[in-house]
């Protein structure tokens, strides 16, 4: 069959359909070039099953972009003409993700190819400081980021905000954050106008759905296309890869794990219900019972790094205090309760713990695995595990980072300039 293409649209501008077909075979070309450290022309035409001829027509348009670079010359085999290669560049594209929590905003802005270019994480009381003070922190920290990136030499290209809680995604609302108290929060409007010097398109997600993405695509079960994620933080959230693919629900709000309720005659929980998972397995609650001393909420305490919290419980634990051994072992066991609810659910393979959890994976995983495997319907048939998290408190940040990679490599067509905008003052 051959193909006639259709008559140029007035001005001589591209037919809509050939301007899709363009960024798709665009998309195609740098998608493969994801995937491999470098390729010369004829290896990607034989892998998308582009001719030749489009695949240079591409590529031209690519470098042009600066969106790849020659990398040298492959040779096959003792004749034949040598094969210039190509990898993915955008060393001058950059991707922001950020994540704020209820005790810290943590920033990661790479470049297209990966490189990172900021990663940091700062204390920063969003549970008790209210929405408009948190939503101006948020958007200083992003500023600073952003200003770091430009020094490195790349102009990012969007900014994606990992929240704990419902978003509304194609609005960019915070339908609902029970742990930070935030209600229809039009996020990433507010950010979009204090940014808006800067000229970086923002989006609004959830923190489990992010960290779920960071986790299939460079965590510890990086390609398990059945898995679950689940956030070890104040709240707890889950992101669900089913299939290889993020499992959101009809409005987009799949994940709220953390709201199962367990315990009927349990605590109150931030969301406003009795014995939800997370008044049992946050980190919140494991304070409250390991170190009641330093609980959450209590007046006149400093908000610490998360981190310094969970390191004065992994020394506590090492040197075998009985109060947060005790403390630990019951939060194992109520996160294997949990994990086999979402076992008989959704059949993963694995489940990732990322945040505390991973932090003291050691004391809590012989608790939560007896759990799971005495709760699992269809264990030991269904051969569902727990694995910690090698990504830390930085998942949703990283993850968020990778959508905003992702959005690019879905349409090249969106990077026209070949240098950094100046920082603006």
């Amino acid at each position: 069959m051959t193909y006639k293409p259709p008559n140029r649209a007035p001005g001589g501008a591209p037919p809509a359909g050939l301007a899709a077909l363009r960024r798709a075979n665009l998309s195609l070309v740098l998608r493969e070039l994801r995937d491999h450290k470098s390729l010369s022309r004829a290896h990607i035409a034989e892998a998308t099953g582009l001719h030749r001829a489009t695949v240079s027509n591409l590529m031209a348009e690519l470098l042009e972009r600066r969106l790849v670079r020659e990398v040298g010359v492959e040779h096959v085999g003792a004749v034949g003409r040598p094969r210039r290669a190509v990898a993915l560049h955008g060393a001058h594209v950059g991707a922001l993700g950020m994540e704020i929590n209820v005790d810290y905003i943590a920033v990661h802005g790479t470049d297209l190819s990966g490189r990172i270019l900021v990663e940091r994480r700062v204390v920063h009381d969003a549970m008790g400081s209210g929405p408009d003070s948190a939503v101006r922190r948020l958007g200083l920290v992003a500023k600073e980021a952003v200003e770091a990136m430009r020094r490195a030499g790349a102009s990012p290209a969007g900014i994606v905000v990992a929240v704990p809680g419902l978003v509304d995604v194609v609005r960019g609302v915070v339908t609902l954050a029970p742990n930070l108290y935030w209600h229809d929060l039009p996020l990433a409007d507010q950010l979009s106008s204090l940014l808006s010097p800067l000229r970086v398109p923002v989006r609004v997600d959830n923190d489990a759905n992010l960290a779920a993405l960071a986790e299939y695509t460079s965590g510890v079960a990086a390609g398990t296309p059945y898995l679950v994620y689940l956030t070890g933080e104040v709240g707890v959230g889950g992101g669900i890869i089913l299939g290889g693919e993020l499992l959101r629900g009809a409005d987009g709000f799949s994940g709220e794990v953390g709201h199962l309720q367990v315990d009927p005659n349990g605590a109150q929980c931030g969301c406003g219900r009795i014995g939800c998972w997370e008044t049992k397995v946050g980190l919140a609650a494991l304070v409250r019972a390991a170190m009641p001393e330093q609980a959450y909420g209590l007046p006149g305490m400093p908000m610490p790094d998360p981190g310094e919290r969970v390191a004065d419980l992994a020394r506590g634990l090492a040197s075998g205090d009985r109060r947060m051994t005790t403390a630990v072992a019951q939060v194992g066991e109520w996160l294997g309760l949990g994990g086999s609810i979402l076992a008989n659910l959704f059949n993963p393979r694995v489940i990732v713990i990322g945040g505390y959890f991973a932090s003291l994976a050691q004391w809590l995983l012989p608790h939560a695995q007896d759990q799971l495997q005495r709760l699992v319907v269809a264990a030991p048939a269904a051969q569902c595990r727990f694995v910690a998290s090698t990504l830390g408190f930085g998942a949703a940040s990283r993850g968020a980072a990778s959508m905003v990679v992702s959005d690019i490599i879905d349409d090249p067509t969106t990077i026209m300039d070949s240098s950094p905008r100046p920082v603006p003052h």
